[in-house]
């Protein structure tokens, strides 16, 4: 985000009057949001629709400064070479020219003083001078011009620390505090017996950990694993569903980094009997991600699980995470209704999130108040109320809900109906004119009506607040670089109860593996949807208790597809293969 500078916002917006890009009502409004939601004038412009280029030319007027634009000019080598690359990217600022003795410099922070100040201790010029740049032409040029291969650099350091195995002090001389030095003590086991609190402060612990877990994030994963063994410490990403080794750790670390974890989510380093969780909010480029920490004592250290929560790899647009044409106008008219409840179903990591997210983002308008309780709250959405579940405190899901129900919200988010008070509270809160999204872990739609009888709930409160229930499952998408056409053997076609005859004209795709997909063939996730309306048909059965049998019986010949019928769909259309298919709907089924 462009900052202001300290510059007026009267000045500011009177100069953009003047230069035609505002009328004097768009601006008057611009003001006001500037001034009651204490937003940056300059942020407050562009959201008003002003154009980026137009407020960062006036801006840079009114500072006296320079304004560049980085995406049209090729930068030397040399020019490139006179700045550090870690000067550059934690300075965020990009070398433009060299007038003599006096080098320009590209920023998006006309604040940023303090770059210029070390700048001009660290190189031989007598002054540097700011220009201004859009942060977004910033980052594209740092990434061009100053690029991290984090995978070979954190490589390159677990080989600088391998080195150590052997050695009773470790010299952390790069702190920026100074020079610091910690003893490790490798036992017969080979493992790390110092002070975590020491070890969490070395600067080599602090390198590894930033370069892991900015590894996870540019390879786009859900969750990074932290897992000790009696001889080894393995570290891996989960990508598209699958989990795939780093890098090998150096056993004699995996103390120090769980203790680097733990510090930066504020959690009790001297812990290690009882489970933990935290969270870290991380900047990484021009966007915040959230980092969900959870630990876990083991027979052999500590294990931790960080789950990546990053908004810009989470497609929250309904019309995108992968409903088919007609399945998505069915659920747009569902999430339209005045009330009732609508369930997503599925195991943990099926996407059950993303698709309420979704829904919540499809009916967010000013007309409707709608409020969430959730444990935790995963994405920070704006025109929701998010409340965060805290058993701790006595924050259950029940009590949550019950005060959520006294805020007169038009439509109620549960993070999940785990038990039968929160179950029953959700069937009133329908009954009385809310609609109500909420999940459940259960393998099919049909079995959501089972469980939640099981729970307690009373079948006729379930035949009259049910609207619909979604089980999904997340499946691999080949890679369109490498994505191949093939023939199926007769038992691939088996293994999805379809016969070659019945698929003569129909063409199969596997990835054979490319650099873009890292030689796996796959890239990407997509979802299977089973959709399952309660017509009055399915609420009669739900009275009378039937089975999850004979719900999904009716159930499909009212029209609902199964999760091996959407996947089969998209194995038609080329996204997806046979194997994954297989994978994620076999048990549900059979």
């Amino acid at each position: 985000m462009i900052k202001s500078g300290g510059v007026d916002p009267k000045a500011l917006m009177k100069l953009l009057y003047e230069w035609e890009e505002v009328d004097k009502e768009t601006a008057q409004k611009i003001f006001n949001v500037h001034r009651t939601q204490k937003l940056d004038i300059v942020q407050a412009c562009i959201d008003g629709g002003i154009r980026q280029d137009a407020v960062l030319g006036a801006l840079a007027r009114l500072l006296g400064m320079e304004m560049v634009q980085l995406g049209g000019i090729v930068l030397p080598r040399a020019l490139i070479d006179m700045v550090k690359s870690s000067t550059a990217r934690n300075y965020r600022i990009i070398p433009v020219r060299l007038d003599g003795k006096t080098l320009v410099v590209a920023t998006s922070d006309p604040d940023n003083l303090a770059a210029l100040d070390d700048l001009k201790f660290e190189l031989a010029v007598e002054q540097v001078k700011p220009a201004l740049a859009a942060e977004e032409s910033i980052i594209a040029a740092l990434d061009q011009y100053y690029p991290i291969d984090s995978a070979d650099a954190a490589r390159e350091l677990v080989d600088a620390l391998d080195k150590a195995k052997g050695i009773t002090e470790i010299d952390a001389g790069d702190v920026a505090s100074g020079t610091e030095t910690f003893t490790i003590d490798a036992g017969l086991d080979g493992s790390a017996q110092a002070d975590p609190a020491a070890m969490a402060e070395s600067s080599q612990v602090r390198k590894l950990l930033n370069l892991i877990l900015l590894t996870g994030v540019k390879a786009q994963a859900s969750d990074v694993h932290f897992e000790p063994f009696e001889e080894t410490f393995r570290v891996r990403n989960r990508i598209d569903g699958v989990l795939y080794e780093m890098l090998p750790v150096p056993k004699i670390l995996s103390a120090a980094l769980v203790a680097r974890i733990k510090v930066m989510s504020h959690l009790d380093i001297a812990e290690r009997r009882l489970p933990q969780d935290g969270k870290i909010p991380i900047r990484i480029g021009d966007r915040e991600v959230d980092l969900r920490v959870s630990t876990l004592p083991t027979m052999f250290g500590e294990s931790v699980v960080i789950r990546i929560l990053d908004r810009k790899v989470v497609n929250l647009d309904i019309e995108k995470i992968g409903f088919p044409e007609e399945q998505l106008a069915y659920f747009k008219e569902v999430i339209q209704r005045p009330n009732g409840i609508v369930i997503v179903t599925g195991p943990t990591g099926s996407g059950k999130t993303t698709t309420l997210y979704s829904a919540l983002s499809a009916v967010n308008s000013p007309e409707v108040k709608i409020i969430t309780t959730e444990d935790p709250v995963e994405y920070e959405i704006n025109g929701l109320i998010q409340v965060p579940v805290d058993e701790d405190v006595g924050r259950s899901f029940a009590n949550c809900l019950r005060a959520i129900l006294r805020q007169d919200p038009d439509i109620v988010l549960v993070g999940e109906a785990r038990d039968k008070e929160t179950a029953q509270i959700a069937i009133q809160a329908s009954l009385t004119g809310h609609l109500v999204f909420t999940t459940l872990h259960t393998n099919d739609a049909p079995t959501a009506i089972s469980r939640l009888i099981d729970m307690g709930c009373e079948p006729f409160l379930l035949a009259a607040t049910l609207e619909t229930i979604c089980a999904q499952r997340l499946v691999r998408t080949i890679c369109t670089k490498c994505k191949t056409p093939y023939e199926p053997s007769e038992e691939e076609l088996m293994q999805l109860s379809i016969k070659s005859r019945d698929v003569s004209n129909q063409r199969f795709y596997y990835g054979k593996g490319c650099d873009n997909c890292k030689n796996t063939g796959y890239k990407g996730r997509t979802a299977l949807f089973e959709l399952m309306d309660i017509n009055d048909i399915l609420r009669e059965l739900i009275l009378n208790k039937a089975s999850a049998s004979a719900l999904r019986i009716a159930a499909q010949r009212g029209g609902m597809r199964t999760l091996r019928d959407a996947g089969i769909q998209k194995i038609f259309a080329g996204l997806t293969t046979i194997e994954e298919v297989v994978r994620e709907t076999l048990a549900v089924e059979d």
